[in-house]
C-alpha cells in the first residue's frame, strides 16, 4: 500500500517530498503535522528507499503538493473534529455548530482543488466508487458529521485507533435491519413509550423519572444482551440511577407490570427484591422507594433450551454514580476463580459491566473518575465496561454551561483514553450502530468505551416538577417535538414498511394490555405493605462460633510463612525482622498483632474461605508491620507468603489500591456482595480517611441489607488511637459507626490483643456465605501493633474464641472493688501499663475492656456488676472527645444496668469540634490526666442520667 501511495508523486512534487523527508529524519516535529503523519504511516518515499531519481515527466494535470497537504489536513480534521458539527442533538441544539476547522476554505481549498486530487491520495482506503478528493471529503463528512459522531484521537494505542477508524470508515459497524426487524424495533419503542404514558395517566403526579426522550436506551440494552448470549457471557452487571429505571426493570429485567403498579400503591412486592449474586430471596425489613430497587433476570435463548446469560441491575440509592464501583466489584468477583492457591485466575469474558450515567453527574461526581481510574489496574480491572450517558441535556434545573467546564459531559473519559461515541437518541439505527461498535471494541480489547446517548427528558426532573419555569425555550421545543417512536414510525411509513394506521394500532394494543393487567390486580396488592420482621439469624449474636486452632497447626503455618522461593532474596533488614517470628511459639514468647493476622489468614485459607485484602499500601501495611508481599532485591519478582501455605485450595488476593476511598470501598463492597464465599477486607491508611467513603458506608454497607436485603460480610480495618499525631491520624470516627449501628446490621470492635484480632477474623470468615453474615468494623491499632502488651501467649489462640469483654482484676477479693473502669481500645492498654509501672493500691478498681462495642455486651457487663456487689461507681473512659467516641452510645445502656446507689461517670476529653490535637506534648498531658482520673475516685460526674 505504501509503494502505491508514493507512486502518485511525480516531478516537482517529488522534490518537495524529498526536502520534507530530510527535515523529518532530523526532527519529525520540524514538518507540518499532516506531512509528519504521512511519513509515519507510509514510511520512506519508495524512490528514495530504492535509491532512484525521478525521471518521470510531470502529469499533464499536475497536482500541487501544497493542495494535497492541505487536503490531508482537512481529512484529519474531519476525523478528529467532525463531532463539532454532528447532528447529535434532537432538541436544544447549541446555537453555533459551525467549526472553521472543518471548512475547506480554512486550508485554502476550493472544490476544484479537491476534485483535482485522486481520492486515494488523501484516503488510501477510500471506496472504489469515489473518483476524487472532493467526493472523498463529502463521504468522510457523511461518516463523521451525522447523527453519530466519534472521539477516539485521544486513544494512544495505535491498534485500537486503527480498529475504530476501520470500523467507522468501512461502515462495518452499521446495523442493517431486515424489514421484520425494523417493525420489531418500532414495536419495542412503542412498548417503552406506552408504559411511561400509562404510568403517567394512571398514577398522576407520582414520581417515576420517565425514560421519555431517551427511549432508545431499552433497545440498546436489548442489543447488548442479545450479543452477550451469542458470546455465551454468563453475567451482565448493570448500574444506573433512577432516570428510566422503571422502564428498564420492566422491559430488560422482566419485572412484571403488576408488581410495578403495586409499588405505586405503596405495596412493594418483595419477590422482586433479590440480592445480587443470589438466586434466592433475601428479605429487607425497611424497604426503599421503587426506583432504587434492583433485580436480576436469567435470559433464555429462543433457539436453545436453558439460560444464555444472567442480567443483574444493582440496587442504588439517590446518590448518583456511587453504584459505579459497586457494579465493577460485582463483575470482578464473577470473573475471579477463587478455587486455587495464589491470586485468583480471571476470565474476563465471563462477565462485564454496563453503567448508565447522568449527563450532569458524570462530570460532576468524583466517584466517576475514581471508578474510571480503576478500569485498567491489575487488582480492579473488570475487562472493559460499556458506559452509557443518558444525556437529557439538563441537570435537574441546571443548564450545561452552569454544570460543567467541558464541551461534552463525556470529556472526563478522555483522560483515561476511553473512546467516545456521541449519538442522537432520535435515530434508532444510529443508536444500535453505536452500541454494536461499543460492544465489539469491548469484546476485542477488554477496555472501557462510552456511548453519549444525546436525547432530552420530556417532563421535568420528576413528574411533579415544572421545567418550563427554568427552561422555557427548551421545553417549548420539546413540546413541539415528536417522540422517537412516532419519528421512526413515520420513517417506516415513508419507506413503505408500515401503513399509516400501524403505529396507532400498536399503541392501542399496548394500552389495552397494561389496562387489563392493572384492572385484574387483586385488592390486597394495593394495600399498605406489612412490616417485615428482622430474620432471627440476624438478631442473634455470634458468641457461639468456635475459632480456636490447634497449636501444632499454628506452628506448622508459622514455619511455612518463613519459607521463600529458591533464589529469592528479600531486603536484609526485613528478613531479620520476619525471622524473629520463628521464635514466637518458643516458651515465654508471644505472638504479636501482625503475626496473629497472618496466622488467622492462613487458617482461614486452609479452612476453605478465599480472602481479598486491599487498601492503600496494604501489601506492606501502613505501619510497616504486615509484609504479606515480599520483593526480591535482585529484580522485580514478588512473593506472598500466603501463597506458600500448605493444604490451601482457595485464593489469597492482596492488592495495593489506588489513592481512593469512595471508589475502592464501593468496589470492595460490590465484590463482597457477589463473592459471598470470600472474606473481603478493606484497610484505610488511617481510619479517618474512610470519611471520603461515607456514602458507601452509609447507603450500602450499613443499610443495604435493611433496604434491599443485600448482605455483605466485608471487613473495614480502620487504624485508630490517640498518639498526638493530629486529627486525621488519630480518630477513625468510631462514633459514626455506632450512630449507624442498629438491628445487628454490623459489628463494631476496638480490640486490645492479638489473639482477640485472630479470633475476630476467624469468626468473620465462619459466617461468610451464611444468613448470619454482617460487616465488621475494626478500630485497628497503630503504635499498639508493636506494643508487647497486646501480644499474646500462643495458648490464647488455642483455648478460646473471641471475647466481647476482657477483664483485668486488680484485687483478689471481689468485695474490695468499689470502682468499675470500662472503656475500649488504646486508652485501656495505657491504663494497664500505668498500673504496672506505678506502685499503689489499686484494689478498689476493676478494669473491663469492652472489645465489642456493638452489639454492646450488656449481659456480660451485668454479670461483672453482679460479681462485684460493692461497686459504687462505674467509669466510662475514652480518649476521644466527649461528643465523639463511644460515650453517647453506651451511656444509656450503662445507666439501665446500674442501681439507684451506683454512679456513672465519664472520663475523657471534653466536647471538641476537632477529633484530636496535633501537638504531642499537649496530647501526652491530656492522656496522662485521663489515665490518672480513671484510677482515682471521682468527685462528681454524670450521675443518674437516664435515657
Amino acid at each position: 500500500m505504501a509503494d502505491a501511495f508514493w507512486e502518485n508523486f511525480h516531478g516537482p512534487n517529488r522534490g518537495y517530498i524529498e526536502e520534507q523527508y530530510e527535515l523529518f529524519e532530523k526532527d519529525p516535529d520540524a514538518v507540518d503535522p499532516s506531512i509528519k503523519s504521512m511519513f509515519e504511516k507510509y514510511g520512506v518515499p519508495v524512490w528514495l528507499d530504492q535509491g532512484i531519481t525521478d525521471a518521470t515527466p510531470a502529469l499533464t494535470n499536475q497536482v500541487n503538493i501544497e493542495k494535497v497537504t492541505a487536503a490531508l489536513k482537512l481529512v484529519d480534521a474531519i476525523r478528529r473534529y467532525g463531532h463539532l458539527e454532528a447532528e447529535i442533538y434532537p432538541v436544544g441544539k447549541p446555537s453555533n455548530r459551525f467549526s472553521a476547522v472543518l471548512d475547506p476554505g480554512t486550508y485554502g481549498l476550493e472544490d476544484q482543488d479537491l476534485k483535482d486530487i485522486p481520492s486515494e491520495w488523501i484516503w488510501p482506503e477510500a471506496p472504489n466508487h469515489l473518483n476524487n478528493g472532493f467526493e472523498a471529503v463529502q463521504e468522510l463528512k457523511d461518516i463523521y458529521i451525522g447523527t453519530i459522531a466519534f472521539e477516539f484521537d485521544h486513544v494512544d494505542n495505535e491498534e485500537e485507533r486503527a480498529f475504530l477508524q476501520k470500523q467507522v470508515e468501512s461502515g462495518h459497524y452499521r446495523v442493517d435491519l431486515s424489514s421484520q426487524q425494523k417493525k420489531q424495533l418500532l414495536n419495542r419503542l412503542a412498548e417503552v413509550e406506552g408504559f411511561e404514558q400509562f404510568l403517567g395517566k394512571t398514577f398522576v403526579a407520582q414520581k417515576r423519572f420517565s425514560i421519555e426522550g431517551l427511549d432508545m436506551m431499552v433497545p440498546i440494552l436489548d442489543h447488548i444482551i442479545e450479543s452477550s448470549c451469542d458470546d455465551e457471557t454468563e453475567h451482565i452487571m448493570m448500574g444506573m440511577a433512577h432516570r428510566g429505571r422503571l422502564n428498564v426493570l420492566a422491559h430488560i429485567l422482566g419485572k412484571p407490570y403488576d408488581h410495578i403498579f403495586s409499588e405505586f400503591h405503596h405495596s412493594p412486592n418483595k419477590d422482586l427484591v433479590p440480592s445480587e449474586g443470589s438466586m434466592g430471596i433475601n428479605y429487607g425489613w425497611t424497604g426503599d422507594v421503587k426506583y432504587h430497587f434492583g433485580a436480576h433476570r436469567v435470559v433464555n435463548t429462543e433457539e436453545e433450551e436453558g439460560p444464555c446469560t444472567r442480567v443483574t441491575l444493582a440496587h442504588n440509592p439517590s446518590h448518583l454514580e456511587f453504584v459505579n464501583p459497586v457494579v465493577e466489584g460485582f463483575t470482578r468477583a464473577v470473573q475471579d476463580d477463587r478455587n486455587q492457591n495464589g491470586y485468583p485466575k480471571r476470565n474476563v469474558d465471563k462477565a462485564f459491566s454496563i453503567l448508565i450515567h447522568g449527563d450532569a453527574a458524570f462530570p460532576g461526581e468524583g466517584v466517576v473518575a475514581e471508578t474510571l481510574n480503576m478500569s485498567d489496574l491489575p487488582g480492579y480491572s473488570s475487562g472493559g465496561t460499556v458506559h452509557i450517558i443518558a444525556n437529557n441535556i439538563v441537570g435537574f434545573t441546571t443548564p450545561r454551561e452552569q454544570g460543567r467546564s467541558t464541551r461534552y459531559s463525556s470529556d472526563v473519559a478522555k483522560g483515561y483514553e476511553i473512546p467516545i461515541i456521541h449519538v442522537n437518541a432520535d435515530d434508532p439505527i444510529a443508536c444500535l450502530s453505536a452500541v454494536k461498535l461499543a460492544y465489539q471494541y469491548r469484546k476485542r480489547f477488554h477496555k472501557d468505551i462510552l456511548i453519549d446517548l444525546v436525547g432530552y427528558r420530556r417532563y421535568g426532573h420528576n413528574e411533579m416538577d415544572e421545567p418550563r419555569a427554568t427552561q422555557p425555550i427548551l421545553y417549548k421545543e420539546i413540546d413541539e417535538h415528536d417522540t422517537v417512536a412516532k419519528l421512526y414510525a413515520d420513517r417506516l411509513e415513508k419507506d413503505g414498511l408500515v401503513d399509516s394506521r400501524y403505529f396507532n394500532q400498536v399503541k392501542e394494543e399496548i394500552e389495552s394490555k397494561l389496562r387489563k393487567v392493572f384492572e385484574n390486580m387483586k385488592e390486597d396488592e394495593k394495600k399498605q405493605a406489612d412490616h417485615v420482621k428482622i430474620p432471627d439469624v440476624v438478631e442473634a449474636n455470634l458468641e457461639d462460633i468456635s475459632t480456636e486452632v490447634d497449636l501444632d497447626r499454628l506452628k506448622s503455618i508459622n514455619e511455612s510463612l518463613l519459607q521463600l522461593p529458591e533464589n529469592f532474596e528479600m531486603y536484609q533488614k526485613l528478613g531479620r525482622m520476619l525471622k524473629k517470628r520463628k521464635k514466637a511459639f518458643d516458651e515465654g514468647s508471644k505472638v504479636d498483632w501482625a503475626l496473629a493476622e497472618a496466622l488467622a489468614f492462613a487458617t482461614i485459607l486452609q479452612d476453605g474461605t478465599p480472602i481479598r485484602l486491599t487498601g492503600q499500601d496494604t501489601e506492606r501495611g501502613t505501619f510497616a508491620h504486615r509484609h504479606l508481599v515480599l520483593h526480591d532485591v535482585n529484580g522485580n519478582d514478588t512473593y506472598s507468603p500466603m501463597h506458600g501455605i500448605p493444604d490451601v485450595k482457595v485464593s489469597f488476593d492482596i492488592r495495593n489500591s489506588p489513592l481512593s476511598e469512595i471508589g475502592v470501598l464501593g468496589f470492595e463492597y460490590g465484590y463482597s456482595v457477589q463473592a459471598k464465599d470470600a472474606l473481603v477486607l478493606w484497610e484505610a491508611q488511617y481510619g479517618d480517611f474512610a470519611n471520603a467513603g461515607q456514602v458507601i458506608i452509609d447507603q450500602f454497607i450499613a443499610a443495604g441489607r435493611a433496604k434491599w436485603g443485600q448482605a455483605t460480610n466485608m471487613v473495614l480495618l480502620l487504624p485508630h488511637g490517640y498518639e498526638g499525631q493530629g486529627p486525621e491520624h488519630s480518630s477513625a470516627r468510631l462514633e459514626r459507626y455506632l450512630q449507624l449501628a442498629a438491628e445487628n446490621n454490623w459489628s463494631v470492635v476496638n480490640v486490645t490483643s492479638a489473639a482477640q484480632y485472630f479470633h475476630l477474623l476467624r469468626r468473620q470468615a465462619a459466617i461468610s456465605g451464611t444468613a448470619r453474615a454482617r460487616p465488621l468494623i475494626v478500630m485497628s491499632p497503630k503504635s499498639l501493633i508493636r506494643n508487647d502488651r497486646i501480644a499474646d501467649d500462643p495458648v490464647e489462640f488455642t483455648k478460646r474464641s473471641f471475647m466481647p469483654i476482657l477483664e483485668e482484676a486488680l484485687s483478689d477479693d471481689p468485695k474490695t472493688v468499689e470502682r468499675l473502669i470500662l472503656g475500649s481500645g488504646k486508652v485501656m492498654v495505657d491504663i494497664s501499663e500505668y498500673v504496672d509501672q506505678n506502685k499503689g493500691n489499686w484494689s478498689k478498681n476493676h478494669i473491663v475492656k469492652v472489645e465489642e462495642i456493638y452489639p454492646f455486651p450488656e449481659k456480660r457487663v451485668a454479670e461483672v456488676l453482679k460479681k462485684y456487689p460493692n461497686v459504687k461507681e462505674v467509669v466510662w473512659v475514652q480518649e476521644e472527645p466527649k461528643n465523639m467516641g463511644s460515650w453517647d452510645f453506651v451511656k444509656g445502656t450503662l445507666h439501665h444496668l446500674l442501681t439507684e446507689e451506683q454512679q456513672l461517670t465519664y472520663i475523657g476529653r471534653p466536647n471538641r469540634s476537632s477529633t484530636a490535637v496535633g501537638e504531642p506534648n499537649i496530647h501526652k498531658t491530656e492522656q496522662q490526666r485521663i489515665i490518672t482520673e480513671a484510677l482515682k475516685p471521682s468527685k462528681g460526674g454524670e450521675t443518674r442520667e437516664r435515657d
